[in-house]
């Protein structure tokens, strides 16, 4: 146990998202202590969306973290899991998985592998 978090195959459940993905390899949590993925960050909302954020405007403390604090706590299936349902994670839901997740996951090769984490984790496999 680290600080009362279960850490399976080197990773700690709270980095998981309700939907799957690894939040410790996203670049907007990543970018406080990484002033390089910072800078991309800045402009790439520069140069992509004409935005000037500021470098506190450009935080996250993961999914499961302070909501007040999240990059996108508007996301739909994060307040399907965890608001409407109190769940941490999609697998355990009984809809799991689900036309939303199922959509999600045809985004592309990292939304597909998070859909496979947690159809791992509702096996009881580890998280890696």
């Amino acid at each position: 146990m680290i600080e009362g978090v279960l850490e399976v195959a080197n990773k700690r459940l709270d980095m998981i998202a309700p939907c799957g993905l690894d939040c410790s390899k996203c670049d907007i949590y990543r970018a406080k202590s990484e002033p390089e993925t910072m800078q991309r960050i800045l402009d790439w909302f520069k140069r992509e969306r004409n935005i000037d954020l500021k470098p506190e405007q450009v935080a996250c403390q993961g999914c499961l973290g302070d909501r007040s604090a999240h990059w996108s706590a508007d996301c739909d299936i994060l307040r399907c899991s965890a608001d409407k349902r109190g769940l941490t994670s999609c697998s355990s839901c009984d809809e799991f998985p689900c036309v939303r997740l199922e959509s999600f996951a045809s985004h592309g090769p990292k939304y597909a592998a998070a859909l496979e984490r947690l159809r791992g984790m509702k096996k009881g496999k580890s998280v890696g």
